[in-house]
């Protein structure tokens, strides 16, 4: 019996689709912030694995970032530790800061390291301790305009990268909890949208892409649901006071990389499968890009 040519013809023309996007990116390195639904979904999970190791087997060089706020959530409850939050900011005490540490380094980083090499030998877990990776400074929360103390919680101040180098030298996928260490030896616990970008930035990352649980970047939210397909480094910061509190950690961090020098950053939905592919491999894309302000382009 003959195959259905017409479904194989589609499947070839999907692949030379995705050839002038494999030539651009081949050997460039894309740093993914992991997080949200995607982190949670079974399936989901699956899928994201697979993706990273598409874009490995592709050429590129992905290096994965990873929270693991409702995990942390529920591993804090089962310790009889209360989660409270100030200007959206996890308050973390010593106790908590523990328990922080256990979660993203010892269960969720395991979790994904260990997906991703069912395809093969090829993720290793660091978190940022590792070879002083990320280095953090205690960052107070500001309310009202006052800062406020909220524990453990720092500001990446410094960012060596020779060990993640290494292994993607070594062709393999670096997989990195967001925990820092400070110079004062203290422990902090550092968003992993805005340690995703300073790892982008450090890397000399072509991209930054970072998944939520949203369509992308809306643009008049909640009146309207249209997705702003890219904008620039200026029209965000515009933006960036008139977003809602879970957006602009993530459009900080994706202003922040194109601004210290990787050429795109994205915001995609993590609850489609394989969205990293579709923004990668395909003209269309899905999400928000944020794109440098061109030079002498005048202020919004």
């Amino acid at each position: 019996m003959r195959k259905n040519r017409a479904g194989v013809l589609d499947k070839a023309e999907t692949l030379i689709k995705a050839l002038p996007w494999l030539e651009r990116f081949h050997g460039t390195t894309v740093v993914v912030k992991y997080g949200g639904h995607a982190m949670s979904d079974e399936a989901l999970r699956h899928s994201f694995a697979e993706d990273i190791v598409f874009l490995r087997y592709a050429g590129l060089r992905p290096v994965v970032v990873h929270g693991g706020g409702p995990q942390i959530n529920a591993a804090l409850e089962q310790a009889g530790i209360a989660s409270t939050f100030t200007a959206g900011l996890r308050v973390t005490t010593p106790e908590a800061m523990e328990v922080v540490r256990m979660v993203l380094t010892g269960q969720v980083q395991r979790d994904v390291v260990g997906l991703i090499n069912r395809h093969g030998p090829f993720a290793v877990g660091m978190s940022g301790e590792d070879a002083n990776l990320f280095t953090a400074e205690r960052k107070p929360a500001l309310v009202d305009g006052e800062p406020v103390d909220i524990g453990q919680v720092g500001e990446i101040v410094e960012v060596q990268v020779g060990a993640v180098r290494a292994l993607l030298d070594d062709d393999r996928v670096p997989v990195v909890s967001s925990v820092a260490r400070g110079d004062d030896g203290e422990i902090y616990n550092v968003n992993a949208d805005t340690a995703a970008a300073a790892l982008a930035v450090a890397l000399d990352a072509t991209k930054l892409v970072v998944l939520t649980d949203v369509e992308g970047l809306y643009a008049d939210w909640p009146d309207s649901d249209d997705v702003i397909d890219s904008l620039t480094t200026d029209e965000l910061a515009m933006l960036l006071p008139e977003l809602s509190a879970g957006m602009v950690p993530k459009m900080e961090a994706c202003l922040h990389a194109v601004r210290g020098g990787v050429p795109q950053a994205h915001v995609l939905d993590g609850r489609v499968p394989h969205s990293l592919l579709l923004e990668i491999f395909t003209d269309e894309g899905i999400g928000t890009m944020v794109l440098p302000t061109p030079a002498g382009a005048p202020t919004p």
